[in-house]
């Protein structure tokens, strides 16, 4: 009997040091940090790993360092113009204090959405409609650094915020249709104006070019015609001077008598009598050829009574 005791008793004893060994034990992921606490007072961090604690002295909270998200509500908004927009958002965070975290802020998924919804009607109150619909980096810009300032005391960091929608009124979003639809037309009724423009000047500019082109080409071909004809004028006159200068040429050295001369006279004056003039007139210098004219009568008057 007694030895089942002690056997029961080992075995109770194996069994709750198996237990308090597997409670000891504590793994901690590679994106987590362990918050170790004793008897509710904070002990220290784990890092990454295998870990022993005291079991039922120790307790252990495991913190999440990854990027993690805060999806923002829907909220109606005012704009400084009095339009009322429905916005919402989210917002991206990565603890950087696992301590602060557990410690500075009871329920911070909560309080970063109250915090970014407040922040959020304070940036677009201050914008028109106009601004805070085009204006969608700026206002992620101001309110990831509001938020990065309100919860560094948190031992968190905004990495960024994005805005998801902007929606105003139905009325609103019908007008502002309306609105681009009239813009659009205007920009196209500009740009049809601009063309028709464009093409005019176009046509104006190949008409003035095409009147230079066929001005410039006119004053050419006269400018060709004149040389061609000065150039056949002097060719012309070039000849005509050959031909004198042969024809001298040839009388010089043919020795011609005065009777030779007088005959080819009389033979000019015949075909210029032969013409359509009714006044022929005669050189002055003409005494020695008809001075010649009248031996060559004597000459024949006295051929003449020979006979």
């Amino acid at each position: 009997m007694e030895n089942l005791t002690a056997v029961a008793l080992g075995l109770i004893v194996v069994v709750v040091l198996f237990v308090y060994a597997i409670a000891a034990i504590r793994i901690v992921r590679p994106y987590e940090k362990g918050i170790v606490e004793r008897f509710g007072k904070y002990q220290s961090t784990f890092d990454s790993g295998l870990h022993f604690i005291l079991p039922f002295v120790d307790r252990i909270t495991k913190i999440d360092m990854r990027e993690n998200v805060v999806d923002v509500p829907p909220q109606e908004v005012i704009t400084s113009d009095n339009v009322l927009v429905t916005v919402d958002a989210v917002v991206y965070y990565e603890a950087t204090d696992p301590v602060k975290l557990i410690y500075n802020v009871a329920n911070f998924y909560m309080a970063a959405t109250k915090l970014a919804q407040t922040n959020l009607r304070n940036v677009i109150g201050d914008m028109q409609l106009d601004e805070s619909l085009t204006s969608r980096e700026k206002i992620n810009a101001a309110l990831r650094q509001i938020l990065d300032d309100a919860t560094d005391k948190w031992g968190v960091r905004i990495v960024r915020v994005e805005l998801q929608r902007i929606e105003p009124p139905i009325d609103v979003t019908e007008a502002m249709h309306r609105q681009m639809k009239a813009e659009r037309e205007r920009r196209a009724v500009i740009l049809e104006a601009d063309g028709d423009k464009q093409a005019k000047i176009a046509r104006a500019e190949g008409s003035k070019q095409a009147a230079i082109l066929e001005a410039e080409g006119r004053a050419r071909a006269i400018k060709e015609v004149a040389e061609a004809e000065k150039f056949e004028k002097l060719t012309v006159a070039e000849g005509e001077a050959l031909a004198i200068k042969s024809v001298f040429g040839a009388i010089h050295e043919g020795d011609p008598t005065n009777d030779l001369i007088a005959i080819r006279y009389l033979e000019a004056l015949k075909a210029i009598a032969a013409g359509e003039a009714n006044k022929v007139f005669l050189p002055m210098e003409v005494s020695g050829i008809m001075g010649s004219i009248g031996g060559i009568a004597e000459l024949f008057k006295k051929e003449d009574g020979t006979e």
